[in-house]
């Protein structure tokens, strides 16, 4: 294994535990997730949406330390292009990070990300995402002063520090907004969750994107993308929930992410964060234990 990168973390959204289905009545409990990314060989877990695992602190420690893992991270998801929608992204950031920092020492972060299908237009584009479709230089003022004002806020009162995650069918996707989002927030207040799977179905190589972003990528999701979904979503214009159900975040090694490089990358550069497999289902999607048994061994032949 490779000593330099050991902190190797499974989320919820592996078990279809994602934004909008968490209540379907196919998903699994919180209990359930947590056993099996202990099981399968994983030492650290992201939150999840918020309700899905317990929310009072001490009973959330109990449940993550007697298994042995550790809470690395929550998703907070964010009304940032309207000024209207920055006090609930604040309130929801703060509560997450007040449950992080009671719950773990480890320096969790704040993953903060662009509401989803809040704009349908974005997901009748999502995974081809042009210049022309990207928001005005006014919309990137608001934007940008919301993410600062959430950071900001998790800052002072908790300490803890926010990534920002571009992700697809959000305002944030394509590697040009990935960029200009860079170039526009505080390096020293936001750092940047390089996710795999959403950079390279926005567009991007992700091994480029951490060559030239090294500096600010302070988390790290590994997602897969299986090149021919893409190829379908992108000529049939599928929206965003018909490419996950038809496999576009596939098992690690399965698709076109280049993981080897990434992680001699991650290796040169002292990378101490957490890495998080993400590999999004949709409730009833298959049997999620093999698939994270399959992502362990995968990350294990390449020094994970």
């Amino acid at each position: 294994m490779n000593r330099t990168l050991r902190k190797i973390g499974n989320a919820p959204c592996s078990w279809g535990v994602i934004e909008r289905t968490h209540e379907d009545q196919r998903s699994y409990g919180y209990d359930h997730v947590l056993d099996e990314i202990h099981e399968t060989g994983f030492v650290g877990t992201e939150l999840g949406d918020w309700g899905f695992m317990p929310t009072d602190p001490e009973v959330l420690k109990e449940e993550i330390q007697k298994r042995n893992l550790v809470l690395c991270a929550s998703w907070v998801m964010g009304e940032l292009i309207d000024s209207g929608g920055h006090a609930n992204s604040i309130a929801r950031a703060l509560r997450a990070a007040h449950l992080l920092s009671a719950v773990s020492e480890d320096d969790p972060v704040i993953v903060l990300g662009g509401n989803l299908f809040a704009d349908s237009g974005r997901n009748d584009i999502v995974g081809r995402v042009t210049s022309e479709y990207s928001m005005s230089g006014e919309q990137w003022k608001i934007y940008v002063e919301g993410i600062h004002k959430v950071a900001r806020s998790v800052r002072e009162e908790t300490g803890l520090r926010t990534v920002f995650h571009p992700h697809c069918c959000t305002w944030v996707e394509a590697p040009a907004e990935i960029d200009e989002l860079l170039k526009r927030t505080d390096p020293e207040l936001v750092g940047i969750c390089l996710d795999t799977g959403h950079y390279r179905f926005g567009g991007g190589d992700p091994v480029l994107g951490l060559r030239e972003h090294a500096d600010r990528i302070w988390h790290v999701h590994f997602k897969d993308c299986d090149p021919l979904v893409a190829d379908q979503a992108r000529k049939e214009r599928w929206e965003y929930n018909v490419a996950i159900r038809q496999g576009l975040f596939c098992e690690l090694g399965k698709g076109d992410v280049d993981f080897e490089e990434i992680v001699s990358m991650l290796t040169a550069m002292h990378y101490d964060g957490w890495i998080v497999v993400e590999q999004d289902v949709l409730p009833s999607m298959g049997a999620p234990k093999q698939a994270s048994w399959g992502n362990r061994e995968f990350l294990r032949s390449i020094g994970l």
